[in-house]
């Protein structure tokens, strides 16, 4: 039998998973840092910090209670987490760490050798060296490698330590021990990932079927295409079979789109689903400013769907050719993805500069609306280390 879903719902199973229905004001600490992690699945990183790095930001709009220092213990002291790759540089539990050495195993036999073609016949010999330069003498950043005075030859005359530094790292061959100024430190990686995460192989049947239940659990329904780009650790074609071959676990639900637009979206769900996952709790009312890369929004397309909100970052498009600005942020408020935001740190000034503001269709700026985010804007400065919200002219413009 296939149930139905309506929207609302599909949006409050979402959000609930994804982090952000539980009380921003709670108490976390780094356990629950570690937990809150663990359930959401992973954090997007991110060097722009227009208010503040996007890793951080992700985590604060979930919990207002949320320390740096302890995400830096978790990932550099604790060896609780790591960062690689999903769809992007994120930073990932090391509790699936296993799971990642099947990953590993692609990027040696695909990565490495379209490189290869790249740079020549010297790419081996010059991973190799670098490599070693680690194994020898300790952890490294790409500018100690070429401070290092490697011009032996053509792999150094164009200074490929970078390159080779990344290709390592994708291969799990080194690790991200920690950063610098927001600059990679690399070490061999059983010097980073503790023992207890590190040890251990799981066959590849097993780490589909992980890499796909996991996948569904944190998404609460979806697509095998959607269960495929979840971590990106498996194809559409692996998660369709995933999904052949467990059907008596699983049921086909149908989503109803945002606004009563499109068709209705046929996914998957576990067996005894929405009674399965218990009480869903409604999402704070208050509004929340998120990351551009707010795992929320990760797949613009579901997004989309389900909030009726579409998002696209326009850091790489022409100045003259955007439509909102080089860098904004999306609002969330209760269930609703309600507008976005320009607005910059000025840490000089002290101060958080709001540039423009603009609604989406049909959500009026009504005085208790405004206040929260007025409110929401102050727990940003804060948090960003500025002393003040500064509504620059014509930051309402786009409101009449």
């Amino acid at each position: 039998m296939t149930i139905r879903l309506s929207n609302r719902d599909a949006r409050r199973i979402f959000l609930a998973k994804q982090g952000l229905s539980a009380a921003p004001h709670r108490a976390l600490g780094k356990d629950g840092l570690l937990q809150l992690i663990h359930d959401i699945g992973f954090v997007q990183v991110d060097s722009i910090a227009t208010v503040e790095r996007a890793h951080h930001q992700i985590l604060f709009s979930r919990n207002q209670t949320y320390r740096r220092e302890h995400l830096a213990e978790l990932l550099e002291k604790d060896g609780e987490l790591f960062e690689h790759w999903t769809h992007d540089a994120s930073i990932i539990p090391s509790t699936f760490f296993i799971y990642w050495k099947h990953r590993f195993k692609w990027e040696s036999e695909t990565l490495r050798e379209r490189w290869r073609k790249w740079r020549g016949e010297d790419f081996d010999a010059g991973c190799e060296e670098t490599y070693a330069r680690i194994a020898n003498n300790g952890a490294v950043m790409a500018r100690h490698l070429k401070e290092d005075g490697h011009e032996s030859g053509g792999w150094w005359n164009w200074h490929p330590s970078k390159t080779a530094l990344e290709v390592l790292w994708r291969q799990g061959k080194l690790a991200i021990a920690r950063r610098e100024n927001f600059q990679k430190v690399y070490d061999l990686t059983e010097r980073v990932i503790p023992a207890r995460h590190y040890d251990g192989e799981v066959a590849h049947e097993e780490f589909i079927d992980w890499a796909c239940r996991s996948a569904l659990e944190r998404l609460g329904f979806a697509t095998h295409g959607e269960i495929a780009a979840f971590w990106d650790l498996v194809s559409p074609d692996e998660a369709k079979d995933w999904v052949a071959a467990h059907r008596d676990e699983l049921c086909e639900i149908v989503i109803e789109p945002a606004n009563g637009g499109g068709k209705p979206r046929p996914s998957f769900a576990f067996a005894g689903f929405p009674d399965g996952l218990g009480d869903i709790p409604d999402p704070p009312a208050r509004v929340r400013v998120l990351s551009p890369f707010d795992p929320l929004l990760r797949d613009r397309n579901r997004a989309e769907r389900l909030f009726d909100f579409f998002y696209r970052i326009e850091v790489f498009v022409p100045e003259p050719k955007r439509e909102y600005g080089y860098y904004v942020f999306p609002l969330l408020e209760g269930d609703r993805m309600i507008g976005r935001i320009d607005m910059k740190a000025d840490r000089k000034r002290g101060s958080l500069d709001v540039r423009r503001l603009w609604l989406e269709r049909g959500v009026k700026p009504s005085s208790g609306r405004m206040e929260k985010l007025m409110a929401e804007l102050d727990r940003i400065a804060r948090f960003a280390g500025v002393e003040e919200v500064k509504l620059l002219e014509g930051w309402n413009a786009a409101l009449s």
